[in-house]
């Protein structure tokens, strides 16, 4: 036999005929026509070769055949009918679930360890993973399920990809404490004399800080160009280098923090998931969780 050829309809009509005896009454079950519940049983027959039922006065009598796999077959549907029942609903409390994430900083710095916590009370078995994704191989991942979520700037856009602002961020300049060319504060001049990290996932272009520098024809000095947020506190406090990075970042280090002479728009971060994931209930679950913890981000505050 054929395993592709087969149909768990099939089965369910199956099922529906042997319980109720006949094929009208199992029509009414279904809710179907007599017409449908015939052909979905010839087509039986045919798979297993087998009629399977024979007419008796009234009813129909089964096979030994189909007495056989009568058993097997309410098992599988029993287990197929519980498999999606439990897609509509996660408990929780008792999920071992992992969910996996590709991210910048600011989730990891800022709003992972509030998830985490969170997690640990309401989810205790419940797990997360952040890893690096690359940007053309996110809509992928997330549509094979290796990823549950990627956050990123607002200005990541798919049409295969839902998404949901679940943060706001403004760029502020920070350097080491103490710096002796910032005591009197940050000015545009001392802004531009001052050597620069410039955090970019890219090997080289402009960020949002250049293009607006740009615009007004001046260009700040880079020294240091460099992946990831997280090391830019490290180097700050040894050198005389400063770097303009999300104020909440900023706030959890050690530096010296300044507004920037320059006027930059506000950053959205949003979180994106997949078209197919929108209705699972592990992952509304979960995305409810994020948008809970992150509602603190403004930034002002």
């Amino acid at each position: 036999m054929n395993l592709h050829r087969i149909d768990l309809n099939l089965f369910a009509v199956f099922d529906a005929i042997y319980t109720a005896g006949s094929l009208t009454k199992a029509a009414d079950v279904l809710c179907i026509t007599q017409p449908a519940v015939s052909n979905s049983l010839a087509r039986l027959r045919e798979m297993l070769n087998d009629p399977l039922f024979v007419r008796t006065g009234h009813s129909m009598t089964p096979t030994p055949v189909a007495q056989n796999i009568i058993g097997p077959a309410r098992e599988a549907l029993t287990l197929l009918r519980t498999s999606v029942q439990q897609s509509h609903v996660f408990d929780a409390a008792n999920s071992s679930k992992s969910f996996n994430f590709a991210s910048r900083d600011l989730l990891e710095v800022s709003i992972m360890p509030r998830l985490i916590a969170k997690l640990q009370t309401i989810a205790p078995n419940v797990s997360v993973t952040n890893f690096e994704v690359s940007r053309h191989e996110v809509v992928s991942a997330l549509a094979s399920g290796s990823l549950d979520f990627f956050v990123d700037a607002s200005t990541f856009s798919d049409p295969h990809l839902n998404k949901q602002k679940i943060a706001s961020d403004r760029f502020v300049v920070v350097s080491r404490k103490n710096h002796p060319a910032l005591q009197d504060g940050m000015n545009m001049e001392t802004f531009l004399s001052l050597g620069h990290v410039n955090v970019a996932h890219r090997k080289s272009g402009t960020g949002p800080i250049d293009f607006e520098l740009d615009k007004l024809g001046e260009k700040r000095r880079v020294v240091m160009r460099g992946q990831h947020f997280l090391t830019v506190p490290s180097t700050l406090v040894k050198t005389d280098l400063i770097a303009c990075i999300p104020f909440h970042l900023a706030k959890h280090y050690d530096l010296a923090m300044y507004e920037l002479p320059i006027n930059i728009p506000i950053v959205d971060y949003c979180l994106y998931w997949h078209v197919s994931a929108d209705l699972d209930a592990a992952h509304q679950w979960m995305r409810e969780q994020i948008i809970e913890v992150a509602k603190i981000y403004n930034p002002s505050e």
